[in-house]
């Protein structure tokens, strides 16, 4: 049987401000407090914070200490909406545990690792206040949306002044089973497009005097979404294509439409390049013989990062802390490290299992913040170390 308490029960420091910013409403790309709430933590420890808000969005870098190397934690704020509250079985701002997990928005994605990153920054320091280098914080409310005002704002603002980071680790959902099982060291990137196909509108009774765009454009379709378009590497699967939405018609029953739009994406790796990808398609849509136009969106390159001193701390941090030997991954969708990458050489992500995230009801074992939270540490220990004296 389902057992529930209220979220003030005492708990470990990282369940408990877990369960505050879970609070906190930060619907994309709202943030609610949260940031006020980190930077507040931040500052008690030496933090400097400077936020820099853009377009409605909230954004924090906060670091503390001037020499290198300078490890990032990075992350974001915002939660997608909860969708129907009767399909919940709890208040998705409201944390609850049930059966030994804490259920809540934002649970998964990725409150639980901001809560870890800030009383891991907390113990850290406590044990070695003058390490061997520096530790920052890079966080957004701008990660589930258009991410256009977000961690490229910072990553931006960094870059005018010159200044680096050295090792990255962001706080996505990246494990599969069990907390430690997955380390995702790269992300593929991200093409979209908008095709329209043109057509000649008439009455459907007469199509003789008419041209169905949509008609016309079925096989090019079909052709597209069987066509191979690489065979990916050792580290990222085989490019896709899908289509994600069409538009056609003009509502009544009894006309051809004069055009069609269909909306697809490319995800790819490093066996294709966005060129390529786009000269492949114009070819095939030539050959069709469609009058149509087409618009890019190049949302995110892929990055890649092979083994150094990131990876294998964080693979021994893990080992130490759960007993897995995490695999690394670059399966997924599109992460903020890909704007981070940028400024950084070494880049990777570190979170709890994703099963639950977007979803309703989305949960979190209530053991992984505070698991989480060793893990960072022991990355900190290791990239960190205590400074001569």
């Amino acid at each position: 049987m389902s057992t529930e308490r209220s979220s003030n029960t005492a708990r470990d420091a990282t369940l408990l401000l877990t369960e505050q910013l879970m609070t906190c409403r930060s619907v994309t790309p709202d943030d609610a407090g949260c940031l006020q709430i980190i930077a507040g933590r931040l500052e008690a420890i030496g933090f400097a914070c400077e936020f820099m808000p853009r377009g409605g969005v909230n954004n924090l870098w906060a670091r503390r200490g001037e020499t290198r190397p300078l490890l990032c934690f990075a992350g974001h704020t915002d939660v997608v909406p909860s969708g129907p509250r009767q399909e919940w079985r709890s208040d998705p701002f409201q944390p609850v545990y049930r059966d030994g997990m804490l259920y809540g928005r934002g649970a998964a994605d990725m409150k639980s690792s901001l809560a870890a990153f800030v009383t891991a920054a907390e113990a850290f320091f406590a044990a070695r206040p003058e390490p061997a280098g520096s530790l920052a914080f890079l966080l957004t409310s701008d990660e589930e949306g258009d991410a256009t005002d977000g961690t490229v704002v910072v990553t931006e603002a960094l870059r005018e002044r010159g200044e680096t980071i050295d090792y990255c680790v962001i706080g996505e959902p990246t494990a599969g089973h069990a907390l430690g099982d997955m380390i995702k060291n790269g992300r593929r990137g991200s093409l979209s497009g908008k095709l329209t196909v043109k057509g000649i509108q008439g009455h459907i009774a007469y199509p003789q005097l008419a041209k169905n765009p949509i008609h016309l454009a079925a096989p090019a379709i079909a052709e597209l979404a069987e066509t191979v378009w690489d065979a990916g590497n050792a580290c990222f699967p085989p490019t896709t294509w899908q289509v994600s939405n069409i538009h056609g018609g003009t509502g009544a029953g009894n006309v051809i439409p004069g055009s069609v739009v269909i909306d697809f994406n490319f995800r790819f790796g490093t066996a294709s390049t966005p060129e390529q990808l786009q000269a492949r398609m114009c070819a095939l849509l030539d050959r069709h013989g469609l009058d149509h136009e087409l618009v890019w969106t190049l949302g995110a390159r892929p990055f890649l990062n092979g083994r150094g001193a990131l990876i294998d701390a964080s693979l021994l941090a893990i080992r130490s802390v759960t007993g897995h030997q995490a695999e690394l991954s670059t399966s997924g969708g599109t992460s903020d490290g890909r704007f981070i990458a940028e400024i950084c050489p070494q880049v990777i992500e570190i979170g709890p299992v994703n099963a639950s995230i977007h979803k309703i009801d989305e949960c979190v074992d209530e053991a992984a913040p505070a698991q989480l939270a060793a893990i960072y540490r022991h990355i900190l220990e290791q990239l960190l170390p205590a400074a001569d004296v």
